[in-house]
């Protein structure tokens, strides 16, 4: 799954990698430049799978106010 681009990801995938990052850069037995590199993909990562809660978010709102319902969403804490 490492090789696989961000933006072909899953939400589902994109968070398993990003908890992946987050093992192996927890660990700290890797090489400076190979942490940045874990860092920046994690970044990527996390803001991909903002994008996508977004997205859902927005569809669950259309959906309730096609049904009449109130509609507005509280913000995924850490996202």
């Amino acid at each position: 799954m490492a090789d696989k681009a961000v933006a072909e990801m899953s939400f589902e995938e994109a968070m398993q990698a990003l908890e992946a990052v987050v093992s192996q850069l927890e660990k700290g037995d890797v090489a400076l430049e190979q942490s940045i590199a874990l860092y920046e993909r994690g970044a990527a990562l996390k803001l991909h799978c903002a994008g996508k809660l977004k997205d859902a978010e927005e569809k669950v709102e259309l959906i309730r106010a096609s049904e009449g319902r109130a509609i507005g969403t509280t913000p995924v804490e850490g996202m």
